[in-house]
């Protein structure tokens, strides 16, 4: 569900005042300077950080990397974690941490256009072309933002962590990872997808099983029951019959099965077979209640069929609200600055993302979305450097006004 934030509603108007505030602070005007003197540097660390080749699982070479330009820009405590995320901090004088994420890993097809592209990304015009490029725009603006604000001299009240997580696409196990660590002690959690063209501030869970059949093989003259086949079929009418299935209101609750697997030729029966399962829900206990009915469905074709049936996890991605984010400071100031940089933010309280791991444990945490880029995961894909650099003006100043000013 999308939802439109007011523009002119008191609290927005309040982060606006803020915002005009800080952009009057010869310390922030400087940052932003900063950046706009560093667009063609940023441009070439985007290009350094494309050529490395960062599929899910793998990402040990970009974060280490990452770590280095962190130390390179004066980032403290800055070390790879063992996910691997790269995390530096500029230290504050509470106890508060305001922590910014981006993500390390790409897609394997990225990889692989990487391995085959012949030649590293490059600078044409306002664009850097080159698989490896669109992704890491979130790390290079992230980067940028974090050398504007210490260039600048300011000091925050809150500690600013900056971290590049891994295994975003396999089970976002470098934010868990991260939010151990932080969790507890976050005032917010930032991540960063884009510009903030759009500004996602509540969490769609989604949660991916395999349903795995077993049963005795045999060759077709052997007699056709029991078959696993008879037992995926009848488990999956039976889910899509549910009624949750049909559902189309507004907490996006959805189930879908995409993919059958089983045997390899016509005359003989299959040992096992799986088929998929694709559960969503903004509401936590109506994943629960769709997942509490599907075992008991399984349950009761496997006594009919004398089949065993298994539900597998794959991905669990938790889901939820946290009520009043909406008209939170975090959410009303970047929307504040979105409308700095020129344009509207979609607001939206279905995120599917890094953020969900916080969200879902009732910490505030937006995802800023919007233009990277273009055709990812493809030999062409390209970075939008306009975009880059919009993204790290958001960071920096989400970073004053929410990190807060340290006086002393």
């Amino acid at each position: 569900m999308t939802l439109l934030l007011p523009a002119f509603d008191a609290r927005a108007q309040q982060a606006e005042g803020r915002l005009e505030a800080a952009l009057q602070d010869p310390a922030v005007a400087a940052s932003l300077e900063h950046l706009r003197e560093e667009r063609r540097a940023t441009a070439e660390l985007l290009v350094a950080m494309g050529t490395i080749v960062s599929p899910s699982g793998a990402e040990h070479d970009r974060a280490d990397f990452v770590a280095e330009q962190m130390r390179a820009i004066g980032l403290q405590d800055v070390q790879v974690t063992a996910s691997p995320n790269a995390v530096g901090v500029i230290p504050g004088r509470s106890e508060g941490h305001l922590v910014f994420v981006s993500t390390l890993d790409d897609l394997a097809t990225v990889a692989e256009h990487q391995r085959s592209a012949g030649a590293p990304p490059s600078i044409s015009g306002d664009r850097v072309l080159g698989p490896g490029t669109n992704t890491s725009v979130t790390t290079a603006a992230m980067l940028a933002a974090a050398d504007a604000y210490l260039s600048s001299g300011q000091r925050p009240e809150h500690t600013l962590v900056f971290a590049a997580v891994a295994q975003e696409e396999t089970g976002l196990i470098g934010m868990r990872e991260l939010f151990d660590r932080y969790g507890d002690s976050a005032e917010a959690f930032i991540e960063i997808l884009g510009d903030g063209h759009s500004i996602s501030y509540g969490a769609l869970g989604i949660h991916w099983w395999r349903i795995v059949a077993t049963g005795p093989p045999g060759h077709t003259l052997g007699g056709g029951l029991p078959n696993v086949n008879q037992a995926i079929g009848r488990s999956v009418d039976r889910i899509l019959s549910l009624p949750n299935a049909q559902r189309g209101d507004d907490t996006r609750t959805r189930i879908n099965i995409s993919m059958l697997d089983s045997g390899s030729v016509f005359n003989h029966k299959p040992e096992s077979g799986w088929f998929s399962l694709d559960l969503r829900s903004m509401e936590a206990h109506i994943l629960d209640e769709m997942e509490e009915d599907i075992r008991q469905i399984i349950t009761q074709v496997a006594a009919e069929t004398a089949i065993d049936l298994e539900m597998e996890p794959v991905q669990l991605t938790p889901g939820g609200q946290i009520p009043g984010a909406a008209e939170s400071r975090l959410v009303t100031s970047a929307a504040a600055i979105s409308r700095w940089l020129g344009y509207e933010p979609r607001m939206s309280d279905s995120g599917s993302s890094n953020m969900n791991i916080a969200v879902a444990a009732g910490v505030p945490a937006i995802g800023l979305g919007g233009s990277r880029g273009g055709d990812r995961g493809t030999p062409d894909e390209w970075a939008d450097i306009d975009g880059l650099m919009r993204t790290a003006r958001q960071v920096v100043l989400l970073s004053v006004l929410l990190g807060g000013h340290d006086e002393n």
